[in-house]
């Protein structure tokens, strides 16, 4: 068995094409009307095709899951964000107690979208800032050796 893709609910098609296209940079691998392929591993499936696969209604905006990028440019994607009028934000940029930061938006359909930089990101963020590889781990809550990975 292999794990392929995941695949969300929308209620506009064309409007959640050019919000993962315009705010995240997907784009479009195949498009079968009803269903719509983006790069990394996103599909997209109309809700009325989707509510009759399953046999059941829709509800949007549960926040019980999300979905996850990276970016190891975050403070540039957070002034694109903080220039498109329509963004929603579960919350805007925050560093969490390991040091990550990370921003969450929802989707036109309510979807949760987490957009955090990368450990190694963060890893050379701390080196960078005069940490030591140890003062880093702890900070991170993690080994000197897995640091030592994230910055190679």
């Amino acid at each position: 068995m292999k794990y392929t893709a995941t695949l969300i609910a929308v209620k506009d098609m064309e409007k959640s094409k050019r919000f993962y296209r315009d705010v995240l940079g997907c784009e479009v691998i195949c498009d079968f009307g009803a269903n719509v392929t983006l790069t990394g591993g996103l599909s997209l499936q109309t809700l009325e095709s989707w509510e009759n696969f399953i046999d059941s209604e829709v509800k949007f905006g549960g926040g019980d899951a999300e979905l996850y990028f990276e970016d190891d440019s975050l403070d540039a994607f957070v002034l694109k964000l903080e220039s498109l009028p329509y963004i929603e934000y579960v919350h805007k940029l925050k560093e969490h107690s390991w040091g990550q930061r990370a921003v969450r938006i929802y989707d036109p359909d309510m979807h949760i979208i987490e957009v955090g930089e990368s450990l190694s990101a963060v890893a050379r963020r701390f080196i960078d800032g005069g940490m030591s590889v140890g003062e880093a781990a702890k900070r991170m809550d993690v080994s000197e050796d897995y640091v030592r990975s994230l910055l190679r």
